[in-house]
C-alpha cells in the first residue's frame, strides 16, 4: 500500500489538507495554553517608577440636589480615562466654584455678580483635588495603564454618582 495515493490521501485515507489542518490546530492550542504571554502588563510599566500624582480637575454643570453634599475629602472613588478603567483615587479636596454673570454697570464697566437664576442653583461648577499612585514615564504619570496630561477627561464614579471632570493640572509629588 502506498502512502499517498493519486487523490493526494495518506493511506488512501486521510487528506494531506486535513492533516495539515489538524497539525495546525493543535499547535495554536499548544501556544495558547502553555504560553500565554504576559498577563495584565502594559509597555508602559517598563522602566517606571510609581510615585504619588495629584490631579486638579473641573467639572462644569454639575447637576443635582445638593451635589456639594456628596463628595467628602477623603472619598475614594473609581476612575475611568478614555473609556479603560484605571483604577481608584482619593478626594483630597473639593471646591464650589461660583457661577456668576458679567453685568453692565451703569458707567460702562462690567461687574461680576452671583448668577440669579433658579435653573441655576441646580447647576454647580466644582474643582477637585485627586490624589492616587501613578507610573512615572518620560511622557508624563500614567493611571492605570492611560496617560493623564492636562485636557484629560475623566469619569468619576462613586456611590451616588457618575459624572465627566476635565483635568487642568497634574503634579508629581516625591
Amino acid at each position: 500500500m502506498k502512502i499517498l495515493d493519486s487523490q493526494g490521501r495518506l493511506f488512501g485515507k486521510l487528506s494531506i489538507l486535513d492533516v495539515g489542518a489538524a497539525l495546525i490546530v493543535l499547535l495554536v492550542a499548544v501556544g495558547i495554553f502553555f504560553f500565554p504571554g504576559t498577563s495584565g502588563g502594559s509597555v508602559a510599566q517598563v522602566g517606571t517608577s510609581v510615585k504619588p500624582v495629584e490631579i486638579d480637575a473641573i467639572a462644569i454643570g454639575l447637576k443635582g440636589t445638593n451635589v456639594q453634599d456628596l463628595f467628602k475629602s477623603g472619598d475614594t472613588i473609581n476612575v475611568v480615562i478614555r473609556n479603560q478603567p484605571s483604577g481608584q483615587i482619593t478626594i483630597k479636596s473639593v471646591k464650589t466654584l461660583t457661577r456668576t454673570l458679567a453685568v453692565p454697570q451703569p458707567n460702562g464697566t462690567l461687574k461680576a455678580l452671583p448668577d440669579p437664576r433658579e435653573e441655576e442653583s441646580f447647576s454647580k461648577n466644582m474643582m477637585f483635588t485627586l490624589e492616587g499612585k501613578g507610573q512615572l514615564t518620560e511622557n508624563g504619570p500614567v493611571l492605570g495603564n492611560t496617560k493623564v496630561k492636562i485636557g484629560t477627561t475623566l469619569e468619576l464614579e462613586g456611590k451616588k454618582y457618575i459624572f465627566n471632570a476635565s483635568v487642568i493640572d497634574v503634579r508629581v509629588k516625591e
